[in-house]
């Protein structure tokens, strides 16, 4: 019940901002374990990670693929958001190119088993597919356009192209630990420097 001195209202505000928070917290540890686990890890698992109880994220998401779901969205807009920030804190736009390249491979990382989780709903995943591509191409271009302008990196690099590149060199990863798609990432953005 809200104070004399607490505005009405303002007790509900706080349980909203509450909510919102443990839901932004639970987003980031299913990201975490997804990367560590897989799709399929225990609910218990990313609860602990949280610091919640199981009932916590089964009220938040009520099934295995509303969470994936949501930590896919999640991710698309940390990504999303990522791109002009680094632009504008990183050391050169190339700089801010590779910095963003390794959120999107640790985003595709994540992304592995969407599809299965969702088998039941192809039209959502497409939705998803479509929402990613609307969010993240335009991001990598800006990037790409910055490093361009800079002389860092040659012209007419498209952003779908390497974007597919690189979930190219991501799949499959999961499957061999000797694997590291993150330094073939590495030598596909050295490529697009001697491209000049």
């Amino acid at each position: 019940m809200p104070s004399a001195s607490e505005p009405k209202g303002a007790s509900a505000r706080s349980t909203r901002s509450d909510a919102v928070r443990n839901r932004q917290v639970l987003l980031d540890a299913a990201a975490e374990v997804f990367v560590a686990s897989g799709v399929d890890a225990p609910i218990r698992e990313i609860a602990a990670r949280a610091g919640v109880g199981t009932g916590t994220v089964y009220r938040h998401f009520p099934t295995r693929a509303d969470l994936v779901v949501a930590v896919y969205r999640h991710q698309v807009e940390a990504c999303a958001e990522a791109g002009p920030a680094l632009l504008a804190d990183s050391a050169s736009p190339f700089a801010a190119l590779r910095a963003w390249t390794g959120l999107f491979v640790d985003f595709l990382v994540t992304k592995h088993g969407l599809a299965d989780a969702m088998r039941a709903d192809s039209g959502g995943f497409e939705a998803l597919h479509a929402y990613f591509l609307d969010r993240l191409v335009p991001v990598c271009a800006q990037l790409l356009d910055a490093a361009a302008d800079a002389g860092e990196i040659g012209p007419g690099t498209r952003a779908y192209e390497l974007m597919r590149g690189i979930g190219n060199l991501c799949a499959g990863s999961d499957d061999d630990p000797r694997y590291d798609p993150r330094r073939l990432v590495g030598l596909l953005l050295q490529g697009l420097r001697q491209a000049e």
